[in-house]
């Protein structure tokens, strides 16, 4: 063998022994996917602060860990995505708990199955140009307020608190995105709003709101609402329950594994994985995990203490008999995520 001959040969072996280790990822890759079960999810979103742990959990590979492959269609609000579970579009929805009681008051077969967060998690906004006459909830009487169907109920709950009726005021929808939001305030067309982080950090940055009241920490929770409070959730069917308890059991393993990841990792960390798409998103998402990463559950287990102030809440909204007879504890089923003081 020529030395030119022997160099060849050398040249292709130090390809092939640099190839390996890529082909047997991509080969391990395949596997993986191959042994993966493909589950739908309807959340509210994208970039919805509550409920974050669900894309990130397909981010870091927890829905992977436990045999799942998460799809996650979002949608702009809690009816449609506990109507796409519903009909069949999704085998989980995930969205506010107030929004999933409703839907059990009106005869939906929904079930909550692990919560989310441990507080309501929305920040009472107020377009800037009011500033000088909107200094407490009870001025809002008279005002137009902007949301989602969850988080009008939970301004309708504070209205009653701060002695409004919440027929005083004016109630209009505004989708899931910054962009909506900013043009409702910086139009006129809402003068407040109960809206989500990170686009509340965003309109007070922008200039077109003033925070009046914030439901994030849990001191305050358990002040205004008398215990920590369940808010983000995921549910299903009774259906789905009784015909694939194992494909509850795995989702709720997933996101347990997303709680604690969360837990043991800081805010920029946790953005770096979710990458948002622009420099402004990046930076209001990190200013709001920085102060507010406490929100999230942090085992996943159901509190008697938020169960019972989710309880108070929808006796107040649905002040009817049957709303007064309506129990949450009804409509979870904790056989997976478990339960706690």
């Amino acid at each position: 063998m020529t030395p030119a001959s022997r160099r060849v040969l050398l040249v292709q072996a130090a390809r092939h022994a640099l190839a390996w280790p890529l082909l047997a990822q991509g080969l391990g890759a395949r596997a993986q996917a191959a042994r993966t079960e493909p589950v739908t999810i309807s959340a509210v979103g994208p970039g919805h602060l509550p409920l974050l742990p669900i894309t990130l959990a397909a981010r870091i590979g927890a829905d992977q860990a436990e045999g799942l492959k998460f799809h996650i269609h979002y949608v702009g609000g809690g009816p449609r995505a506990y109507r796409d579970m519903l009909i069949g579009n999704a085998d989980f929805g995930a969205a506010d708990m107030p929004g999933m009681a409703a839907q059990r008051l009106a005869g939906k077969p929904v079930v909550a199955v692990m919560p989310i967060t441990q507080v309501p998690a929305y920040t009472l906004v107020v377009s800037q140009r009011l500033r000088s006459r909107v200094k407490t909830v009870a001025d809002l009487k008279g005002l137009v307020i902007g949301g989602r169907a969850g988080s009008q109920l939970m301004a309708a709950y504070i209205l009653r608190q701060a002695g409004v009726d919440p027929e005083r005021t004016n109630f209009v929808a505004v989708n899931l995105t910054y962009e909506n939001q900013h043009a409702a305030l910086a139009s006129g067309t809402i003068d407040a709003m109960m809206s989500d982080e990170p686009f509340a950090t965003r309109l007070v940055e922008a200039g077109v709101a003033f925070v009046l009241e914030d439901y994030h920490g849990l001191t305050d929770t358990r002040r205004r609402l008398g215990g920590l409070f369940t808010n983000g959730v995921v549910g299903c069917s009774e259906e789905l329950i009784a015909r694939r308890p194992e494909l509850v059991d795995k989702l709720v393993k997933a996101l347990r594994r997303t709680l604690l990841w969360i837990e043991q990792h800081s805010a920029r960390e946790i953005v770096e994985q979710l990458a948002p798409a622009t420099e402004a998103e990046r930076v209001a998402l990190l200013k709001a995990l920085t102060t507010r990463k406490n929100i999230y559950s942090r085992d996943g287990r159901f509190s008697e203490e938020q169960l019972d102030a989710v309880d108070r809440f929808m006796r107040t909204i649905e002040d009817t008999p049957r709303g007064r007879a309506f129990r949450v504890r009804d409509m979870i089923n904790s056989t997976w995520a478990g339960r706690m003081p």
